[in-house]
């Protein structure tokens, strides 16, 4: 059976002091009243102050070249420092797409105008984006999306509906997984990517609210939207091949089992030792894949598959924290732990969905151990 995972790694002392710097930062930043550490805080924790001063410090596009305006520092240097960020429940949402996915992205197959016009802005906090892939109609399935671009001089014209779209009401832009030819018997041809910006003429807006009253989700509708010829993202008719790529850091960071770590930490220390045991366990465990998947990123690899694993195993990790959390707080009980439980426990649904929901990533992992 083939193995699922890139061969282990260690962290070095370098990478040590990374994270000594970072968490003095943190603890700064928390003394001063800066930010209250949270759970789900890279989804929601939209602090545009807090990101630009991470920016100052050198911790945004990290992994961007120094001629493109970034530190040109590695992929292991940069999970580092998001692991301390989200184990500290920080407001990174502001920047999180645009860092994560989209410098990757463009870096990979953007043309020199785009890399030139919006990364150096990614790197100093500048310019914020969203993800524009899923859709009313096809969720996890992106080969069906429906958003179609039309050739006209110049451009396209594009017509469609983007659904969870978070922070598009704050952001600057996203690249959008759109149709440019018909539907034919590969449902994965035709597909190509399109940066957006969301202040266009036809760009509407319209908030997603989820039953806790918050709003970061949001459904984006695209009316007549011209993107210029300039503004496609790698080649026509190569979106598949391109948004999978860009998948694999959507899924394998540590964002996929630190969401609720603000929980874990105080569950440890007041639930019996063995359930303590395994929550710990497994943490430790999807640190050590995550970071795995971080060196397999840097050798310039496609961990599609190990990505999908460490995305199922921790959202799963996530709400059994939220939900043993939530047995363990009394009716009634107040205090930040009891705050942060209720804020996990209406998160929890979405864990498991954001990013490809747990049932496709299954079958993915599936077809990467030969199964199907």
């Amino acid at each position: 059976m083939p193995s699922l995972m890139p061969p282990p790694v260690r962290e070095d002392q370098e990478l040590g002091a990374v994270r000594r710097e970072v968490r003095a930062f943190l603890a700064e930043q928390v003394a001063a009243g800066a930010f209250e550490p949270t759970v789900d805080s890279w989804l929601s924790g939209w602090d545009v102050d807090f990101t630009r001063a991470l920016a100052e410090r050198g911790w945004l596009g990290m992994t961007v070249p120094t001629e493109y305006g970034g530190h040109g520092r590695t992929f292991l240097e940069r999970f580092a420092v998001t692991e301390e960020l989200l184990a500290a429940g920080a407001p990174v949402a502001a920047h999180w797409i645009s860092d994560r996915q989209v410098a990757p992205n463009l870096l990979r197959f953007g043309n020199e105008r785009l890399k030139r016009e919006y990364l150096p802005r990614i790197v100093t906090g500048e310019v914020f984006f969203a993800i524009g892939m899923s859709e009313p109609d096809s969720g996890s399935d992106l080969a069906g999306v429906r958003t179609r671009a039309e050739r006209i001089d110049g451009g396209w014209r594009v017509r469609g509906t983007k659904l969870w779209t978070s922070g598009a009401h704050v952001a600057d832009a996203f690249i959008a997984l759109v149709r440019t030819t018909p539907q034919g018997e590969d449902r994965h041809g035709g597909l190509s990517q399109l940066l957006v910006r969301l202040d266009s003429p036809g760009v509407e807006i319209r908030p997603v609210i989820s039953a806790n009253g918050s709003h970061h989700f949001n459904e984006v509708h695209l009316d007549e939207v011209v993107v210029p010829d300039d503004h496609v993202v790698g080649e026509i008719g190569a979106g598949w091949h391109q948004v999978t790529s860009e998948l694999a850091f959507e899924r394998s960071g540590p964002e996929r089992f630190l969401s609720t770590y603000q929980l874990a930490k105080s569950l440890v220390g007041s639930v019996e030792s063995a359930e303590a045991g395994r929550i710990t366990g497994r943490l430790a465990g999807l640190h050590q894949m995550s970071l795995s998947i971080a060196a397999a990123l840097q050798r310039g690899d496609r961990p599609d598959v190990p990505a999908a694993l460490v995305k199922v195993l921790g959202t799963v990790l996530e709400g059994d924290i939220a939900e043993l959390a939530d047995l363990e707080t009394p009716s009634g009980e107040t205090g930040d732990v009891a705050a942060l439980t209720r804020r996990a426990v209406q998160q929890r649904p979405g864990f498991t969905l954001r990013g490809g929901t747990n049932e496709i990533l299954r079958g993915v992992i599936a077809r990467g151990l030969g199964m199907r």
